[in-house]
């Protein structure tokens, strides 16, 4: 894995993104409750205060919770959540270790349907279906990992130039477009939940 990524809007953060399987796949994590950037910003400012040029699924698994999460509760902090993101991050690096020896690029490797991918991204802590499947459009349309069925597999994020979410994002003009569509859902949402109120 070696591209250049636009998600954290920052270069070294998406440097980092662009050539660490684990480093988009914490990033992709710790994407809920904040500004997109700041959440891929994060592996960056991780790996940083670790005092490493990447991340270590073996070293943060075994890392000492409190002191973990420390690191991330460092101003400036890493999520909204710091506390709560350090686990999730643990548990998403326990994970690897026990069932990839630590390498998250073995999630997608070899794997022979955009299904079956989607199930081995679903299975990993902290991704739901959704989170699952932005992240399986992202592999398809960023990263060069396009297995069989995977646009079907990513749902409607898997659709071309769709701008739903992260996997569309190739610089400021697409980030744009992914922010307006992310305000009209939540305004669709919003009118329906209102709607359902007033009956």
């Amino acid at each position: 894995m070696d591209v250049t990524l636009h998600l954290a809007q920052d270069p070294a953060a998406d440097e980092l993104l662009g050539r660490s399987p684990l480093a988009a796949l914490v990033g992709m994590l710790l994407d809920q409750q904040v500004p997109m950037e700041w959440a891929f910003a994060g592996p960056r400012t991780i790996a940083d205060r670790l005092g490493a040029d990447d991340l270590d699924a073996h070293e943060i698994a075994a890392y000492d919770p409190e002191a973990f999460a420390a690191l991330l509760s460092e101003k400036p902090a890493v999520h909204r959540y710091p506390g709560s993101m350090a686990k999730r991050i643990q548990q998403l690096c326990q994970y690897l270790v026990e069932h990839y020896d630590g390498d998250a690029a073995a999630v997608w490797e070899g794997v022979g349907t955009g299904m079956e991918l989607l199930t081995r991204l679903n299975d990993l802590p902290g991704f739901g279906k959704q989170k699952a499947q932005i992240f399986l459009a992202l592999l398809g349309k960023q990263l060069g990992v396009r297995p069989k069925g995977w646009r079907e597999a990513a749902g409607d994020y898997g659709a071309p130039k769709s701008f739903r979410s992260v996997a569309d994002i190739t610089g400021p003009d697409s980030l744009t477009k992914v922010r307006a569509h992310k305000q009209e859902m939540k305004a669709a949402a919003k009118a329906a939940k209102a709607a359902k109120a007033a009956k």
